[in-house]
């Protein structure tokens, strides 16, 4: 049976593009939008992709820059300059 990793950012507009972009690659992961946060949820792995938050943005993306509005995240963490992964070895 997966477990979920997940990823909690700020909700703001920094953040919407991030959003966005994790929804289109990540058909599997459920949004769950509050007031001040949005968690997200998948199976197993969840992906942010530069490219695609670019796309979503109009604008050059620094993965990094995400950290900023980070507030939580479960997983294992694998990250290099176009993708930022949360994954579970099962």
């Amino acid at each position: 049976m997966p477990s979920n990793v997940f990823l909690v950012l700020q909700s703001n507009d920094d953040t919407r593009a991030i959003v966005d972009a994790i929804e289109i690659d990540n058909p599997k992961a459920t949004i769950t939008r509050q007031p001040a946060m949005v968690r997200i949820d998948a199976p197993n792995r969840l992906v942010v992709r530069r490219e695609t938050v670019e796309e979503q943005l109009g604008n050059p993306f620094d993965l990094q820059a995400m950290h900023v509005n980070l507030v939580t995240l479960g997983g294992n963490v694998e990250e290099d300059a176009d993708e930022f992964a949360l994954y579970w070895d099962n």
